[in-house]
């Protein structure tokens, strides 16, 4: 089964997310390359995942 291109920035951005310059150069590509409400639902999920109180 292949992955959406959705799942898939989402792994990129996971295994780069020790290197704060590389992760933002990964998360503007996946930008460039997601649909209007993918690109949301990205935008949620890292905002989710990467963000702290």
């Amino acid at each position: 089964m292949s992955m959406s291109m959705l799942e898939y920035s989402k792994v990129i951005l996971e295994n780069v997310s020790f290197d704060a310059t590389l992760f933002i150069k990964e998360l503007r590509k996946a930008f460039l390359r997601l649909v209007e409400p993918e690109a949301e639902e990205l935008m949620k999920w890292c905002i989710a995942r990467y963000t702290y109180p």
